[in-house]
């Protein structure tokens, strides 16, 4: 495909940094700007190579690009756009990395000057980490990364999105923006609060057992609270709802408690074994 000329990311993180380093690694990319609100982090992300040039200003940063990444807490993206979008070029694309999507696609197509195109984009790939100094160019590697266009979308331009992503190792898989945020809501927006309750269910006495497998079913909980906070809230709907039935799932397993019930105990058990074990590849020993 052909190189994009400038593209400028708006908050050069672990995910934004990435990006960063796979577009010029790959030649995808003349120049990488890197917008933000903080020097000290920008000038790491100049050291790291994930950018040529930054700026503490959204308009001046996105001045001649002709894509432009949303890499900042989903909270922050509207203002973002309102307030770089007089210096946005004829024909720029605008995407974002952001783990909900109806509530963003709307709201960012809203307001975004005729001729210029907003697709929305999911790369399912990170860590409970932040910062630019964890990240590194083969993040995207293997994984998957849904693209959400709606009908306002031209299809060479999302052509052009969907054969960057692939270029620099992701499988793409194209959804529209609801049923993205459904299916996150289970896969990815659940677990988290599930994990988070966890960490606040247990007593004192309890937590100072804790353990690896404590440690590694509440490993989520640890991401930052804020950028958290906005993913629940741009799909409070689908979550509320993934939580309810959750809810009904975790009724099954106390009225099998309840009753004493060993046998549907292990069949329930080994249901979710056999799931898990064809969903990660596991072999058993």
């Amino acid at each position: 495909m052909t190189p994009w000329n400038q593209v400028t990311i708006v908050g050069v993180g672990l995910i934004g940094g990435s990006l960063g380093l796979a577009l010029k690694r790959s030649g995808l990319a003349e120049t990488v700007v890197g917008v933000g609100h903080r020097q000290a982090s920008l000038d790491e992300a100049v050291a790291r190579g994930a950018v040529d040039r930054v700026s503490l200003d959204p308009a001046d940063g996105v001045r001649g690009s002709d894509l432009v990444v949303l890499a900042t807490p989903i909270g922050n993206f509207l203002a973002t756009i309102v307030a770089a979008a007089p210096s946005l070029a004829p024909g720029a694309i605008v995407i974002d990395v952001g783990s909900a999507k109806a509530s963003v696609v709307t709201a960012v197509e809203a307001v975004l000057p005729a001729g210029r195109t907003f697709i929305g984009c999911h790369p399912i790939a990170g860590s409970e980490h932040r910062g630019v100094a964890h990240a590194r160019p083969d993040l995207f590697v293997g994984a998957i990364c849904v693209v959400t266009p709606t009908d306002r979308t031209p299809p060479d331009a999302l052509g052009r999105i969907v054969a960057t992503w692939a270029r620099v190792g992701m499988t793409v898989r194209l959804l529209s923006p609801t049923q993205h945020d459904r299916a996150l809501a289970e896969i990815s927006h659940l677990p988290h609060v599930v994990a988070a309750a966890l960490v606040r269910a247990i007593g004192p006495e309890a937590e100072s057992l804790a353990g690896p497998g404590w440690s590694d079913t509440t490993r989520v909980a640890s991401g930052d609270a804020a950028m958290w906070r906005d993913i629940l809230i741009s799909n409070a709907a689908e979550v509320a709802a993934a939580i309810e039935k959750f809810q009904g799932t975790l009724g099954v397993f106390r009225a099998a408690l309840r009753q004493g019930d060993a046998a549907r105990i292990e069949a329930l058990l080994a249901e979710s074994k056999a799931r898990r074990d064809m969903r990660v590849g596991h072999k058993p020993a």
